[in-house]
């Protein structure tokens, strides 16, 4: 093989690869998204006869690993009164993990971080949720009683 052959595969290579890492960033962001989605309707089937509801609004996400760096998505919050816990996408890619949502609780004066949920992480593909303030731990399924913990705060 030529020089200019080798030049010329290593260019091609070059030129496909970003290719490659935006459709692979736009299949997450898709995949992020529809997570939600379904996150909110599993929450509408915890909450079924409780008379509270979930209500979704969009948020706008930054992400430095993503084209563009930021993209659009539903974020979640939950009220009684002036009191509101908040399922707020946070980031797409972080080290070992992919799709980070901060649940926060808010009392009309102060914002208390509840932990943080994440679409995948390592080789888990579920919902798993970490408390604040743990960095290593692997965490755990994010369930009913999970959920129900979270949202305790809603009730003084």
């Amino acid at each position: 093989m030529s020089v200019k052959s080798q030049f010329l595969d290593k260019l091609q290579d070059r030129q496909s690869a970003p290719a490659s890492s935006v459709s692979k960033s736009q299949a997450d962001i898709a995949e992020f998204c529809l997570r939600m989605t379904q996150l909110k309707e599993q929450m509408d089937v915890w909450l079924e006869g409780t008379g509270l509801n979930v209500e979704a609004y969009s948020t706008s996400v930054t992400d430095l690993l993503v084209e563009n760096g930021t993209f659009e998505i539903t974020a979640l919050v939950l009220r009684i009164d002036d009191r509101s816990v908040k399922f707020v996408p946070a980031f797409l890619y972080g080290q070992g993990v992919t799709g980070c949502v901060e649940v926060n609780f808010h009392d009309g004066r102060h914002t208390t971080s509840l932990g943080r949920l994440f679409m995948r992480s390592g080789m888990v593909n579920n919902w798993t949720f970490i408390p604040p303030g743990v960095l290593s731990s692997p965490g755990q399924g994010f369930d009913e009683s999970t959920f129900f913990g979270l949202i305790l705060a809603l009730l003084p």
